[in-house]
Parts: C-alpha cells; sequence; structure tokens
C-alpha cells in the first residue's frame, strides 16, 4: 500500500471513529399547558431548533385543548356538554374510543360520563360544590358510558344532562400526542413530560430515563420535589393518580376528586398513590384513575387480568402508616428516591 491510500485509508478510520463515538447531544425546553407545566428532553440528531419545535409543540398542545379541554368554552368537548351540534374530531375521536376500552377493563371504575358528578361535588371548572344527598338519584341517572355513542362523527346521548370529563385520560393523552409527533420527526430518544405523566422512547446516551414519582403526602403541589421512589424505563408511559393534591376538607371530612361512577361519591380508601407502567401514557393515565377508585387490593386483582400493566402503589396500613406495593416485574427497575 502507497503512502497516499494509507493516508486515506487512516482519514476514513479517522472519521469512521469520530462518528461512531461522538457523544449525543440532548436538547431540552419547558413551558406552560393544561394549568400544569410541561417539560420534553430529546437526541438532537438532526439539529431541529429547540425554540422552533416548542413552537410546533405548543401548537400541537393548543389545539389539543379546543378538542378535550372543559376549561375552553369552545372546545368540542365543552359544545358537546351543551349540546351544540358538531362534529368530533381525532382528538376526541381517540379518547372517546381508548376511554371507552379502559372502561369495559375496570368494570366501570373509569368512565367520562361523571361529568354531571364532578361539577355537583365542586370539583369542575367553576369549583362550586352543590351535590345535595336528594340530588344523588337523579345524578346517577346520567353516568354511565352505555348511555353515550358515536355515530357519523357526533356524539349521541340518550339524555342531554349527560356531560363528558376526560379529564382522567386527557393529560396522559396528549403525552401520547407529542410522542407521536416526535416520531415523526425520526426522533429516537426523547423524554415527554405533561403534569407529571411521562412517556419516555430509547434511552438517555444509553442509560435508562429515570422518572420520579412523587410522595403522596397533602400539599405536596410541586411535581418531583419530594419524592417517593425513582423508576427506570425504556419504550414505557408512566401515569400517577393520587389524592393529595386535588380536594377539599369540609366538616372534617376530606372529598377527594377522584368520583366513583358506581356510588356517586369522592373514592374513599386506603390507596393513597397509584402509579402505572403501560406501552401508551393514556392508558397508564385511565388505569391510574381506576385504581384509585377500586382501592389497593382491587387493582392487585386488575393487574393480574392485564399482563401488560404493571403498577407502584402507596398505601396506608391500618396505624395510618405508608406502605409500599409494587409488581414483581417492576422491582429491578425501581429504587427509592434517594438512591
Amino acid at each position: 500500500m502507497n503512502n497516499k491510500a494509507l493516508a486515506i485509508t487512516f482519514s476514513l478510520v479517522t472519521l469512521f471513529s469520530s462518528c461512531t463515538f461522538r457523544k449525543p447531544v440532548f436538547d431540552n425546553f419547558t413551558g406552560f399547558t393544561q394549568g400544569t407545566t410541561y417539560s420534553i428532553v430529546y437526541e438532537n440528531r438532526k439539529k431541529i431548533d429547540p425554540t422552533i419545535l416548542k413552537g410546533k409543540v405548543e401548537q400541537i398542545l393548543y389545539d389539543f385543548d379546543m378538542s378535550l379541554s372543559l376549561y375552553q368554552d369552545s372546545s368540542i368537548i365543552s359544545r358537546i356538554n351543551r349540546n351544540e351540534i358538531v362534529e368530533v374530531d381525532s382528538f376526541f375521536l381517540e379518547v372517546f374510543l381508548k376511554s371507552s376500552l379502559i372502561s369495559k377493563m375496570t368494570d366501570g371504575a373509569f368512565d367520562i360520563t361523571v361529568g354531571p358528578l364532578v361539577k355537583a361535588w365542586g370539583f369542575g371548572p367553576d369549583d362550586h360544590k352543590n351535590f345535595k344527598e336528594e340530588k344523588r338519584d337523579s345524578l346517577m341517572k346520567l353516568v354511565g358510558m352505555e348511555k353515550v355513542s358515536l355515530v357519523d362523527g357526533h356524539l349521541i346521548k340518550t339524555n342531554p344532562g349527560i356531560s363528558l370529563d376526560v379529564n382522567a385520560i386527557a393529560q396522559g393523552y396528549s403525552v401520547d400526542v407529542v410522542c407521536r409527533y416526535f416520531d415523526n420527526l425520526g426522533i429516537k430518544n426523547y423524554l415527554v413530560e405533561i403534569g407529571g405523566e411521562v412517556r419516555g422512547k430509547g434511552t438517555k446516551a444509553g442509560s435508562l430515563w429515570r422518572v420520579g414519582i412523587d410522595k403522596p403526602e397533602d400539599f405536596n403541589m410541586s411535581p418531583g420535589q419530594n419524592l417517593e421512589a425513582i423508576i427506570r424505563i425504556k419504550d414505557k408511559a408512566i401515569a400517577t393518580s393520587g389524592n393529595y393534591r386535588k380536594f377539599y376538607v369540609e366538616d372534617g371530612i376530606k372529598y377527594s376528586h377522584t368520583i366513583d361512577p358506581k356510588t356517586g361519591y369522592p373514592a374513599k380508601n386506603t390507596l393513597l398513590s397509584a402509579t402505572v407502567i403501560a406501552d401508551d401514557c393514556a392508558t397508564a393515565d385511565g388505569i391510574a384513575t381506576a385504581c384509585m377508585v377500586i382501592g389497593k387490593d382491587r387493582t392487585i386483582e386488575l393487574l393480574g387480568k392485564y399482563p401488560q400493566l404493571s403498577a407502584f402503589l402507596v398505601f396506608s396500613d391500618d396505624s395510618g402508616n405508608f406502605k409500599t406495593w409494587v409488581s414483581p416485574e417492576l422491582e429491578e427497575f425501581i429504587s427509592a428516591a434517594d438512591n
């Protein structure tokens, strides 16, 4: 081999080596949406300007709100709840179908027709409690997934008093929507978090994504500040439901925002928080809500029926002490928060 050929070979090897071992570059951006914060980290192999990407993501989240947010008067769901004639979009359709599926999986513990009950208990957009015991029976007649259906792109109700509330699944689904956009861009490694609901794809420079689980203590209002545990994930979604942030106390009684569709009352059991791991965040979000309704023991039974799901549960024992339960397959991926 002559000197020129040797030099070319050496140059190619050097170039290949530098490309192979180049340290991956991760960018990130944060913002506000749905009355909460969001945070996104992604490997920027394609050198996409984070500012431009943030603008695209926030437009997606705005369009999402205009479909499913109860806090937007002109959103599709708000108009449907007012019995206006409106054709649903792809966001609404997918959430409705996913909600129907999760309702069947949980034997009705998850139900987006709880809107009248949520409002009556003061957890709706107007934040005004007007629940009366004598109203319970009439309110319960408005609850049940069998009372609503989609026909030719329109929601059909058996009673005009029925209203939908998708807050228990919408935030998780919004994570999936953003992740889908990242997939379409060809981004291979990312972590998307909205209001504490998370989905991660790939790894961060070869390491699994680390996601904190908040300690379920009353008034622990800032996600990530006071952690119970840390879970490591790859190509999975995590959603946590608990009654330690949205509740009120009246006459010495604590009322949680999670309403039991079977009783019409706020759920009351020893389960303090349910963190569910699934392939998509909408499923994790909806199942986590159902877990808070049915309690620890029935949650463990539910997980046994669906091996694609796993969970980390925090509950109180008879003495009021914090206890935890974790799906066996999850044990190697979870650690104490101080580790």
